[in-house]
C-alpha cells in the first residue's frame, strides 16, 4: 500500500451468493427448530449467540450481522439470552455448518450490569420488562465456552464492542487488574472489532468454499492467535518506554546462537525490558528484522511487511506506565490506511491484530440498512416491553464513526475516526418505512443521528492527508484545517425529512458536537428553530482546563458562543428552549479544585444538576489508562513522567459527585467537611453567594430568580413556568 494512497477494498455485496439462497429470505432469523422446519431448513450455516433480546431492528447489531450474512445466501439463526449454566440451549439450533458468530450484545456485558459504582444495576434495557441477570458477567467469554463445549470441533468467532475493546490485554475496572486478551479467554478461534460486515462476508465465504479457520490469519478488522510469524516481516520494537542514547542493533530472539559469543546476545537480550519468552518446541519461528521504535523513521521498510510488537501481557500487567505506552502505540495504529498489524505476546502464545477494516462507502452502507427488517422484536416476546427497542423504534441511525477522540469515550476504538454516511435517500426510506411499520406511529421521529448528531459527511477535505494522519483527534486541540466542517447535507437532509408526509416533527437526540455546529450558523440555525424541543442536550463534561486536556474535550469558550447562538435563533423563532450540560465527575487529572471550580460554575449559571455522570473506566479507552497507570498517554511517556492526580476510592468519587450535586442536603455534611479542609470555608453560608448553608436545617437559596432543576434528564416545568431566565 502506498503511504499516499487511501486503501480500497472491494464492495462489500460483490460475492457471488452461497448456495442456500434459495430458501429466500426469512420474515425473522429462527430462534427455534420449529421456525427452521417452516423454513425447509435442515440446518444453520451461522448461528449468532447473543446476549440482548433478538429485536429485527438496525440498531440491534445481531439484526445487522445476521441480516447481512443472509444477504450473502447463509442461513443464520439466532441463540438469544441462552442460560449459560449448561450446554442445552446452545444445541437448541444444532450444529452450524460453518461457525458461531458470539456477542454480549449492544452494549458490554460488566457496564450493562454495573454502575460506575460497582453497584449491580436493577435493569436491562436490552431484555424484554428490562429484567435483570438473564446474562453472565462477561458473557462473550461464557457464550464461547460453552459453545466449545456443545461442539469441539466447530469455529466460535466473538465480536461486537465487548470484544472489540478487550482484543488485547486490558484493564478491567471490575477486578481491578490487567486481563489477557478476550481471544485467549474466550477459547475462541477468531476476533472481529470494529464494523464486522468485510471481515464477517469474507470468513463466512471462505469457509463456505472449504478453507479452514486457521487458514483466515490476515483479514482486516480480526485478531488471531498466530503460531508463527510471517517470514520477511520487519518488526518495529516498542515493548519499552526509556530507550538509551545509543541503541545497538538487537539481536533475533527467535535464531540461536551456538557460537563462542552466544553468551554476549543473551546477556544484551537480558538488558531489554521486555525479552521475548522462549519459544515453545513445537514453534519454528523465521528471522525477522527488529527496528527500535525511536530508530523507526530512519529506517527505510516495506510498508506492507511490518508489525508493530507491544509489551507482553505479562509486562504490561505488572508495570502500570507499561500498559499506558501500548494503549498509546494501539491509539496511533486505528486509521485503517496506515494501520500496522500489532502483536502482544501471551505466554508461549502470540495475538495479532490485523488493521482496522476499510470504511463502508455510501452505496454500502445503504445496502446494509435497506436489508429486510421487521423493525420489531421476535414474535415469540409477544407483547412483551423491551425498554431498549422503545426507546429507539422511531430513530434513525445516519452515520457511523466519530472523530473527537474524548480519551472517556469508547466509539472510535470501536467504530473508528472515519466517518461512514447514509445517503440521504436510505434514510429518508427508513423514515417513511417507520411511519408505515410502527404500530401506533404518532409522526414523531425520535432521533435522526448516531455517535453523533452532527458529523454526517464530515471527512477530510484531502485523501493523501488523511491516508497518512495519526492524529487522535480531528477537533482536538483545534479543528484540523482539513476537516471539512459543512454542515449543508445534514441541513438538508433536516428539512427534507420533515416534508415527508405523516411527519410532524424530527427530533435530535444524539450527542451534539457543539465545537463543530458553531462553525456553521446556518446548521445552528435550522436545528434551534425546528429540532428542539425545548430542550437539547450537550455535553461540556467540564468547565476547567486540566480536566478538559485530559478528556480532549474544547474549552468552555466553545460552549459561551454556542449558547450566545442558540439563546439567539431560539428567541429569533420565539421559543423558550433550554440547553440541558452533562458533566463528568472522578476524570482521570481532576482533582477536588477542578470540581469546586465546576460546582461554583454550576451555581453561577443557576443549574442543579441531578442526573449525574461518574467517569466509568472503559476498556481500551485512553482515559482508562489514566485512571489505571495515573499516566498521561496522550504525550510521550517516560518513568519520570509525572502522575496525574486519579481519584480511585470510593470516598474521592463520592465527593466530586457530590459536587456536582451541591444542592442535594445529601451531600452537605461531606461537603461542609472538604472545604474546610480545602481552605474554603468562606463558601459555607446562608447567602446566594455561597455554595452550602451552614447546616442542613437551613432552607436552600440559590438566587432571588430561583434556579434551573434537572431530573432525569428534563427540566423541572415548574421552574420554567415561573420565568427562570437563561440556560
Amino acid at each position: 500500500m502506498s503511504k499516499d494512497n487511501l486503501v480500497q477494498a472491494p464492495n462489500l455485496f460483490h460475492y457471488p451468493k452461497y448456495w442456500a439462497e434459495c430458501f429466500g429470505v426469512a420474515p425473522y432469523l429462527p430462534m427455534s427448530r420449529a421456525e427452521m422446519e417452516a423454513l425447509g431448513w435442515d440446518s444453520c450455516d451461522i448461528i449468532i449467540v447473543t446476549g440482548d433480546a433478538y429485536v429485527d431492528h438496525p440498531s440491534f447489531g445481531m439484526a445487522v450481522i445476521g441480516r447481512f450474512l443472509e444477504s450473502q445466501g447463509f442461513r443464520v439463526g439466532i441463540i438469544s439470552q441462552p442460560n449459560w449454566r449448561n450446554t442445552n440451549d446452545f444445541k437448541r439450533l444444532g450444529e452450524p455448518n460453518l461457525f458461531f458468530g458470539v456477542t454480549a450484545g449492544n452494549m458490554d456485558s460488566m457496564i450493562n450490569k454495573y454502575t460506575a459504582d460497582l453497584k449491580v444495576r436493577n435493569d436491562d434495557a436490552y431484555t424484554a420488562h428490562g429484567e435483570s441477570g438473564k446474562r453472565p458477567d462477561r458473557a462473550v467469554t461464557v457464550y464461547s465456552q460453552r459453545c466449545k463445549e456443545a461442539y469441539k470441533s466447530t469455529p466460535v468467532i466473538i465480536g461486537g464492542i465487548e470484544a472489540s475493546l478487550r482484543r488485547i490485554a486490558q484493564y478491567d475496572y471490575w477486578s481491578n487488574e490487567v486481563r489477557r486478551s478476550i481471544l485467549i479467554d474466550s477459547t475462541a478461534d477468531m476476533l472481529l472489532y470494529g464494523n464486522a460486515e468485510r471481515a464477517i462476508a469474507e470468513i463466512a465465504h471462505q469457509l463456505a468454499h472449504g478453507r479452514t479457520i486457521e487458514d483466515l490469519t490476515s483479514i482486516r478488522g480480526t485478531t488471531v492467535v498466530r503460531k508463527s510469524l510471517p517470514s520477511g516481516w520487519s518488526e518495529i520494537d516498542s515493548t519499552r518506554i526509556d530507550w538509551p542514547g545509543n541503541i545497538d542493533k538487537i539481536p533475533n530472539p527467535y535464531e540461536y546462537d551456538q557460537s563462542p559469543n552466544s553468551c554476549e546476545v543473551k546477556s544484551t537480550e537480558e538488558k531489554r525490558d521486555t525479552e521475548i519468552d522462549s519459544k515453545p518446541q513445537n514453534a519454528t519461528f523465521e528471522p525477522i528484522n527488529i527496528i527500535p521504535m525511536p530508530l523507526l523513521r530512519k529506517a527505510k521498510l516495506d510498508e506492507d511487511k511490518v508489525y508493530i510488537r507491544l509489551p507482553s501481557f505479562e509486562k504490561v500487567r505488572s508495570d502500570s506506565a507499561l500498559y499506558a505506552h501500548a494503549s498509546r502505540v494501539l491509539h496511533q495504529e486505528a486509521n485503517p490506511h496506515n494501520a500496522r498489524p500489532l502483536v502482544q505476546k501471551h505466554g508461549h502464545r502470540e495475538i495479532w491484530v490485523n488493521p482496522p477494516p476499510i470504511p463502508l462507502k455510501t452505496e454500502e452502507i445503504d445496502g446494509v440498512f435497506d436489508l429486510p427488517f421487521q423493525r420489531r422484536p421476535h414474535p415469540s416476546y409477544g407483547d412483551t416491553n423491551i425498554p431498549a427497542y422503545e426507546m429507539i423504534q422511531t430513530s434513525v441511525n445516519i452515520m457511523r464513526g466519530c472523530f473527537g477522540g474524548c480519551t472517556f469515550c469508547s466509539i472510535t476504538e470501536h467504530e473508528g475516526r472515519i466517518i461512514q454516511s447514509r445517503s440521504e435517500q436510505s434514510v429518508l426510506r427508513e423514515i417513511e418505512k417507520i411511519r408505515d411499520q410502527v404500530p401506533g406511529f404518532k409522526g414523531t421521529i425520535s432521533d435522526l443521528g448516531g455517535p453523533t448528531a452532527n458529523m454526517y459527511f464530515l471527512n477530510c477535505k484531502d485523501d493523501r492527508t488523511q491516508a497518512n494522519c495519526r492524529r487522535l483527534s480531528c477537533v482536538y486541540p483545534g479543528i484540523c484545517k482539513n476537516l471539512s466542517t459543512d454542515h449543508s447535507r445534514t441541513t438538508n437532509l433536516y428539512r427534507e425529512a420533515r416534508k415527508i408526509p405523516g411527519i410532524k416533527r424530527i427530533a435530535i437526540a444524539s450527542g451534539l458536537r457543539y465545537d463543530l455546529a458553531v462553525e456553521d450558523p446556518e446548521y445552528v440555525k435550522e436545528l434551534v428553530t425546528h429540532h428542539v424541543g425545548g430542550y437539547l442536550k450537550i455535553a461540556p463534561e467540564h468547565t476547567e482546563g486540566q480536566t478538559l486536556s485530559m478528556m480532549m474535550k474544547p474549552s468552555m469558550g466553545t460552549y459561551d458562543t454556542f449558547k450566545q447562538m442558540f439563546d439567539q435563533y431560539s428567541k429569533e423563532a420565539g421559543k423558550k428552549q433550554y440547553l440541558i450540560p452533562y458533566f463528568i465527575a472522578a476524570h482521570p487529572g481532576c482533582d477536588e479544585n477542578e470540581m469546586l471550580n465546576l460546582a461554583l460554575w454550576l451555581k453561577r449559571n443557576k443549574f442543579r444538576v441531578d442526573q449525574v455522570q461518574t467517569f466509568y473506566p472503559s476498556p481500551m479507552a485512553l482515559a482508562t489508562a489514566m485512571y489505571h497507570s495515573q499516566r498521561n498517554p496522550l504525550k510521550k511517556l517516560s518513568y519520570k513522567s509525572k502522575k496525574l492526580f486519579v481519584s480511585k476510592n470510593i470516598d474521592q468519587r463520592r465527593l466530586q459527585k457530590a459536587f456536582l450535586r451541591y444542592h442535594d442536603p445529601k451531600n452537605w455534611g461531606h461537603l461542609r467537611a472538604s472545604l474546610l479542609k480545602m481552605k474554603r470555608g468562606d463558601l459555607i453560608g446562608n447567602s446566594a453567594k455561597h455554595l452550602i448553608p451552614e447546616n442542613d436545617n437551613t432552607q436552600y437559596r440559590s438566587s432571588k430568580k430561583g434556579v434551573q432543576k434537572a431530573r432525569g434528564g428534563q427540566w423541572d416545568d415548574r421552574k420554567i413556568k415561573k420565568g427562570v431566565k437563561g440556560t
